[in-house]
Order: structure tokens, then sequence, then C-alpha cells
């Protein structure tokens, strides 16, 4: 596994010899985010870079399990010297500190009730010769495994004419995932893996294309969670772990039911404590230390 280091922040051909003057702000931000894996220690298990292409269009297609799966995914792409655009929602566009650094890294807004020019972006992106970056469950999956798909990667592919790539990610959810706490732990594995690219036959349909991703993305993260090398503290340690593998994360049809009560405004936010509590709480756990 890679630690990433200080050389690593600052090596001068982490972007390759002559990178386009227009992604500065996008390296900027690579090289920022290296500094708090540096800073975190995680631990990165990086495979199947070489399946990124190093010139041409493509789409990475992985699961979603954390809210930094994106920055993760980045970095199977560095080694090829490719910049990943991410398809994202448009209300992260808008907001004050994120959306300047959103737009200057050209990633693409998707407004989920016209998600037509965010179509049309994307291919023509993809015909420019960009790695676009796609979840295709269109959101979080808290029961961490493989959620259905849309179709919209699978049609960009077809009509693009360029390859899918499957990918997983795993290992990102103990630190930040949704209907969980924020925990800036160290020291935690993250597993990336991408697999081989997905060629549209001639001819093709996406609805095939569609599943013949979304098997090899179910293999992908069966194969990521399985080589894992953490495992868990006590029982208490065990909602990290997908069911099916022992641990107690909801089912996919208990997450389904949460998901569908979120989307109706039935969601269960838990309460956070009064600040001042919080502020106690941490001395407290300073002073009996």
């Amino acid at each position: 596994m890679h630690t990433a280091s200080w050389h690593d922040v600052v090596r001068r051909d982490l972007f390759g010899p002559h990178p386009d003057p227009r992604d500065r702000p996008y390296r900027f931000v690579i090289r920022l985010a290296l500094v708090v894996f540096r800073l975190f220690r995680f631990r990165f298990d990086v495979r199947g870079q070489e399946h990124v292409p190093a010139t041409g269009g493509a789409i990475v297609c992985s699961n979603h399990v954390s809210y930094f799966d994106f920055t993760f995914l980045g970095l199977g792409a560095l080694p090829q010297h490719r910049l990943v655009r991410f398809m994202a929602k448009s209300s992260v566009f808008s907001h004050w500190f994120a959306g300047p650094f959103m737009r200057a890294m050209q990633h693409i807004p998707v407004d989920r009730r016209a998600g037509a020019s965010a179509f049309e972006a994307a291919v023509r992106a993809l015909k420019d010769g960009q790695v676009i970056g796609v979840f295709p469950e269109a959101t979080i999956s808290s029961s961490f495994t493989v959620k259905d798909l849309k179709a919209g990667a699978a049609r960009m592919a077809v009509d693009a004419g360029v390859p899918i790539l499957p990918a997983a990610v795993y290992g990102g959810h103990r630190i930040a995932t949704k209907n969980h706490k924020v925990v800036l732990r160290r020291d935690v594995p993250v597993t990336v893996i991408i697999g081989e690219p997905l060629v549209p036959e001639p001819g093709e349909k996406v609805q095939a294309l569609l599943r013949r991703t979304r098997a090899a993305m179910e293999a992908l993260l069966d194969e990521a969670q399985r080589t894992y090398p953490d495992r868990p503290a006590g029982d208490d340690d065990r909602w990290w772990v997908p069911a099916h593998l022992g641990g107690t994360a909801p089912t996919r049809e208990e997450a389904d039911r949460l998901d569908a009560a979120d989307a109706a405004g039935h969601g269960v936010k838990a309460k956070r404590p009064h600040p001042l509590k919080r502020l106690t709480g941490r001395v407290t756990r300073r002073l009996g230390r």
C-alpha cells in the first residue's frame, strides 16, 4: 500500500511534461488533497491504473460509498497524467466556496430536473478527449453494495463512442459517509480498483452495456471488500462492513427504504449536540488522557 509523501506533493512531473495551463486550479487542488492524504496517513491500494487511456475520451463509472470518493478515484488517473472531470449535482456549483473550484476544474454540473444539458456537455467533453467521472448510482450507497444504476453513463459511452472504465472504491466511508458522523481518523486504508475498459459493441443497446457495467462494478467492489486489509475492532465497529460480509450495514432492501424515506422528506437525521456540549466533551476527553 502507498502512503502519500511530501515528495508526491511537490513532484514537478506529477502531471506530465507539458500540462495544460488551463488546468492550474485543478492541479493546485490535487496537490492540496495530497497534503491532506499525507497528514492523515491514508494508505492507498490503487490497482488498474494501466487501464486508463493515455489519450482520448473515457468514462470512469464507480460505486459511491463516501463523500471523498472523487478525490480517491482521481488517483487512479494520475499515473497516465489524466485529470477526471466529474459530474456532480448543480447545488455544489452554487456553493460560495466549492462552486468556483468546481467550475475552474471543469467539472460538469447536473440538474436532476433537467439533465439534458449536462448529458450534452459530457458527450462534447468525451469527444474532445476528456476523461469523465460518473457515479451512476446517483447517490451514496448506505449498504456499501452497488445500487441500481442510472443509464446516463452507458448512453454517453454509446453516443460518444468511448469506453467505460468500471471502478470500485472502498474505505473512505469509514471517515465520512451518509447517515454517520464524520470521523477524522488516521491510517485508514482506501482501495481503488479500475477495471478493464468496456467498449460499446457495434449496435449494442444502452441497457446491455449498462448490465455489463453493473456486473463489472459489482465484481470489482467484491474484490476490494474481500481484500481490504482492515477488520472491525469489535462488534461496535462492524457498521462499515456490508451485511453479506458479516457487517451491520443496512441490507440493500433496508438501504432502499431509507433512501425512499429521505427522498420523501421523512428521513430521520441525527440531532447534533449543542456546540458548548461538544466542546465540553472534547475537553473532558483530553483531561482524561
